[in-house]
């Protein structure tokens, strides 16, 4: 037990790491602007470059997973982003933020399909399970709210590369994570890998993995859902900056009450899904999160903000849109938790995987139509195209409720039916 209490501790601090670097792409978006001068279309790309190194080295490593070891691969993601960090600072450029994305992004696509499959490893039954991803999800959204007091509090308008400094500190924490991951025992022998078998066999266990009609319309739940989230994550500092017109500090700090909103959303989420239906509960929230976005976006409508000077007289909008993400928190983890556990132990690191590439895809994807749409049509425009992928998720959640309850366990060891 002692054991597994080192092995949690572990996991919640290498997902606190990437939650704070991964997460800085909204803050980082509007620096860029402000630091190098380039366009809100240019800067989209940074989430590109994130999520596309994701998606590509999670199909890579999803179906290796089990040969190269869950802590082997989380030591390698820690090492490298820590170096990147240190480098930041000195080689700074707008070329270097996007080489330092994407060595994040791989680093998180490493870290994620390794966290999803040891929980696996240190979870007795499903309720643990639900219960632990919620918790870890939670820890993520408490990295992302650090991230952006760690963030405004190096920066210095008199200096517009002060903010730089920030990756020392974060090169420093992702190296204590590595020593402590380091001197972490993690027992890995269930996984029973044949290292006779074909590395190909491996990836047409994903390919047969990913056909099934449970894990087809997961994968469609997973990619809308992060689509919406990034959206308004990544944007919403530039939201708060340029259609509030809120100073840039103030705006990145706002921004963190999505991250709080969303953090309070999956601790709750782990009490209300012991007691009622998953289903009644995730589609209620989308329900509200669309009323919200209903409401707060016509208060940001002509706002006079030029007397603003911090948060006790900011307008009432930019309190209200961020907490869409109380009532969107629990749909992620709930989802992954529900279609990990319908899978054996050794098969979580490949459908981890999976889980990682569509999200990215999805990420990408809500990040570079929020980036077009902001600036040719304006912000406002930009948030309530939320609305439609909104529309999508709900349904989609009505499937995957039908062919979940149908697929108490599933197996793709033989022809891949579910049973």
């Amino acid at each position: 037990m002692q054991s597994y209490w080192k092995v949690k501790l572990s996991i919640f601090l290498n997902y606190f790491v990437f939650a704070i670097l991964l997460n800085s792409v909204g803050t980082v978006i509007l620096q860029v602007q402000r630091t190098y001068g380039v366009s809100e279309t240019s800067a989209s790309v940074l989430e590109a470059f994130k999520d596309l190194t994701i998606a590509a080295v999670s199909f890579i490593v999803a179906s290796y997973i089990n040969r190269l070891g869950y802590k082997r691969a989380m030591l390698i993601a820690l090492g490298g982003n820590a170096l990147i960090c240190f480098l930041m600072p000195t080689i700074h450029s707008f070329g270097m933020t996007k080489l330092l994305f994407a060595v994040a992004g791989a680093g998180f696509a490493l870290i994620k399909v390794s966290v999803y499959g040891t929980i696996g490893l240190v979870t007795a039954d499903k309720k643990e399970h639900i219960s632990l991803m919620n918790f870890i999800e939670s820890f993520f959204m408490i990295g992302i709210l650090t991230g952006y007091f760690i963030f405004t509090s190096f920066m210095d308008e008199s200096t517009p590369t002060a903010w730089l400094n920030v990756y020392y500190m974060l090169g420093g924490i992702a190296l204590v994570a590595f020593l402590l991951l380091l001197t972490t025992p993690l027992d890995e022998s269930s996984l029973k890998v044949d290292s006779s078998k074909p590395v190909f066999e491996d990836f047409a266990e994903m390919l047969r993995l990913v056909i099934l009609p449970l894990v087809l319309v997961f994968v469609i739940c997973a990619f809308t859902y992060v689509l919406i989230e990034q959206s308004i994550m990544s944007w919403l500092p530039t939201f708060n900056n340029k259609v509030l017109k809120l100073p840039a500090t103030l705006s990145i700090q706002m921004a963190s009450l999505l991250a709080i909103a969303t953090a309070l959303g999956r601790f709750l989420a782990g009490v209300v899904l012991k007691r009622l239906n998953w289903m009644v509960v995730l589609v209620g929230c989308l329900v509200i999160s669309a009323g919200l976005v209903l409401i707060a976006l016509p208060l940001a409508e002509g706002v006079d903000t030029s007397a603003v000077t911090g948060w006790g007289n900011a307008p009432v909008a930019a309190f209200i849109f961020p907490m869409i993400g109380l009532f969107l928190a629990p749909i992620y983890p709930a989802i992954n938790s529900l279609i990990l556990s319908s899978l054996p132990v050794k098969q979580h690191g490949i459908m981890s995987g999976l889980i990682v590439i569509f999200s990215a895809l999805g990420g990408t994807t809500g990040s570079l139509i929020t980036g077009y749409v902001f600036e040719h049509y304006g912000g406002q425009t930009a948030f309530y195209f939320s609305l439609l992928p909104i529309s999508i998720l709900t349904v989609a959640l009505f499937f995957f409720s039908r062919l979940q309850g149908s697929n108490s366990s599933v197996d793709i060891s033989g022809a891949g039916a579910g049973h």
